[in-house]
């Protein structure tokens, strides 16, 4: 008799893993239970928490995160994902850089049909809004 299947490990990377990835993680995270172990990470280490904005568009649509600490990505963590994915495809680029040819994990764009989330940093209130709605949007695909 075998036990409970492993959680999928997935791993949503975006820039600072201050916007675009805290979210897409805590939605991955709520949405797939016990069946995913989701993890988010950005390509540079710069903040502490993830955007006031982001955390105010995220609680409209009744995801927390406030308790999100950005890390920056690392081959380790690519390494322990089932699915890496990226943002954007300026993201995209620089994973399978960081990743090498070697690796086994798959790597794709968050959002089908090749599109990329935008980043809405810098941008008004609505921006990140609206941000959020197409991150919710999208996350199921990744949940199959």
């Amino acid at each position: 008799m075998t036990g409970p299947a492993a959680p999928r490990c997935i791993l949503v990377v975006c820039l600072g893993n201050y916007c675009r990835s805290p979210l897409a993680g805590r939605i991955l995270a709520d949405l797939g239970g016990d069946a995913v172990d989701v993890r988010s990470a950005g390509l540079i280490d710069k903040w502490t928490q993830a955007h006031p904005e982001m955390t105010a568009a995220a609680s409209a649509l009744g995801y927390d995160l406030t308790e999100h600490r950005p890390q920056q990505v690392t081959r380790d963590l690519i390494d322990w994902a089932d699915l890496v994915l990226a943002m954007d495809h300026s993201v995209l680029e620089q994973l399978h850089g960081i990743a090498g040819l070697d690796t086994a994990t798959e790597i794709r764009l968050y959002l089908d049909h090749d599109r990329d989330v935008p980043d809405p940093m810098g941008r008004p209130a609505a921006e990140f809004a609206a941000c959020a709605l197409l991150i919710e949007a999208g996350a199921a695909p990744h949940l199959r």
